[in-house]
């Protein structure tokens, strides 16, 4: 096995959105600077089901990060699933994916960021 990902609860504390995405903006230099390949993101998906704040502000980072090319990409929990591409090229590089719990879930509230 190449390795495990990292994981990093951002609701830990309850905070706001921005708060929560600074805490993320720590984690994802402090996780490269480690060396770590794939960073699980516990984000939520909100009380009421249709996304909190946390979710979607972390998916607008990520989504610019990606486009600034800090990050190489990130797989949403929903699409974490040996169907999709994305996740079988994640498997290359973190072996450690193929026995997440999350795997096959479709659960929203995960994000899992490949750096």
């Amino acid at each position: 096995m190449k390795n495990i990902p990292r994981e990093v609860n951002l609701e830990l504390g309850m905070p706001t959105a921005g708060a929560a995405v600074r805490r993320l903006t720590y984690e994802l230099h402090l996780s490269k600077s480690m060396g770590v390949t794939v960073l699980k993101i516990i984000h939520g998906y909100g009380s009421t089901g249709k996304g909190g704040r946390i979710r979607v502000e972390a998916r607008r980072y990520l989504e610019e990060q990606v486009r600034k090319r800090f990050i190489k990409g990130f797989i949403t929990g929903e699409n974490f699933s040996i169907f999709d591409e994305d996740t079988r090229k994640a498997f290359l590089v973190c072996d450690g994916l193929r026995k997440d719990p999350d795997l096959e879930r479709h659960n929203n509230g995960v994000s899992f960021v490949i750096l």
